[in-house]
């Protein structure tokens, strides 16, 4: 039986190794994230791509639910917790269906107790390690690195995040984008949330300066995407990269809490300027338990979230042991902290720095006030 092109062109193609990883990126609740999403999912299956809804959360909103309708939508399951039944995404259930892509809104979100995974982005992970393509949403204040800023930005703690290695792995990043005036205007009418919340949303998160603020944190997220992904078509074409010298950044930490608002500045330089991501800490006897040991552990795990290589250094003289890590690995920015200091512990912190900058090569020191949680 002769072949049709079709099969010899599924023979001849390369296996697939993963799946393919899609975010439409938005600055706040409303932008059209999840419209974009399904109206790409309803293109992709008009050309005869096999597509369906993992999960997708219409918020009441009516037009978001008339393009759901025009999908198949996996079931979710149902997961009885504390008395009450919650439904999450079905991963077993998709991975059982084999779609060729899947819609799975709001990556950031936290699954109940019970579920496959703890967060939405493992099942994410899951389904694409599966070689299913994935297509999923999500606000640039839930990106790990962005957290703290924006909780500076808009005085408002966002619980549930994305570690930055998760976006990093994402093939392309879509912004939804509204201008704030328009993104208000839809508050007003209550396109976003029921009329009552509209108004107390208005004169917190949805001010018109945190908007602008938010806004250009997301535009500068996708145009450093773009910039990789230029450079990858120029390394693909054979053409020498304009970068001269490749940067490397390092955050010198300790277990103090704060040192999360270093860890968060220096991961938003090291992708500014796509450098290496370091954090350092120099071993101490206080942190060897108690609360020390496990404030270290969180920032450790929080390091790890952004990307960073984390380096442990032994025990000794911290300017000594830095410089010399310096050194050693070519470091070409550090970034020091510097809390509200008075007394003795003012002119202790002075006299490592000193020390550092005698005993360190030419490079640049970034010193940053820490402020409390």
């Amino acid at each position: 039986m002769q072949k049709k092109p079709e099969q010899w062109l599924e023979e001849v193609a390369p296996e697939k190794k993963q799946g393919i990883f899609k975010v439409f990126l938005g600055y706040a609740p409303g932008v059209g994230k999840t419209y974009s999403m399904l109206s790409e999912g309803i293109r992709r299956y008009s050309r005869g791509e096999d597509v369906v809804v993992g999960v997708v959360e219409t918020h009441g909103r009516k037009g978001v639910a008339e393009l759901v309708a025009k999908l198949e939508t996996v079931p979710r399951k149902q997961i009885e917790y504390k008395g009450t039944t919650f439904t999450e995404m079905d991963v077993d259930a998709i991975l059982a269906r084999k779609p060729a892509v899947v819609l799975v809104d709001e990556l950031a979100h936290t699954n109940i107790e019970g579920s496959k995974h703890p967060k939405r982005y493992e099942d994410v992970t899951g389904l694409l390690d599966a070689k299913i393509d994935v297509v999923s949403t999500v606000n640039v204040q839930h990106i790990e690195s962005l957290n703290p800023l924006v909780e500076r930005i808009t005085g408002v703690h966002v619980r549930e995040t994305v570690p930055d290695w998760v976006i990093q792995r994402a093939e392309e990043i879509v912004m939804s984008d509204l201008t704030p005036e328009a993104l208000q205007t839809r508050m007003r009418r209550g396109d976003i949330y029921p009329l009552d919340r509209a108004e107390r949303a208005l004169g917190n998160f949805f001010r018109r300066g945190n908007l602008i603020a938010l806004r250009e944190l997301a535009l500068r997220q996708v145009a450093q995407v773009v910039d990789k992904s230029l450079e990858a078509h120029w390394v693909h074409e054979g053409h020498e990269p304009t970068v001269a010298v490749h940067e490397r950044i390092a955050v010198c930490i300790s277990s103090n809490p704060v040192a999360q608002y270093l860890m968060a500045r220096g991961g938003r330089m090291a992708h500014a300027i796509d450098a290496e991501f370091f954090v350092v800490y120099v071993d101490s006897p206080g942190d060897a338990d108690g609360d020390n040991r496990r404030t270290l552990q969180e920032n450790i795990r929080f390091a790890e979230n952004l990307g960073a290589t984390v380096v442990r250094l032994p025990m000794g003289n911290i300017a000594d042991r830095v410089a010399e890590f310096v050194r050693e690995k070519h470091i070409t920015h550090v970034i020091f902290g510097r809390s509200a200091q008075e007394g003795w512990r003012k002119y202790l912190y002075l006299t490592v720095i000193q020390r550092f900058l005698r005993h360190a090569p030419p490079i640049d020191v970034h010193i940053v006030t820490q402020e409390a949680k």
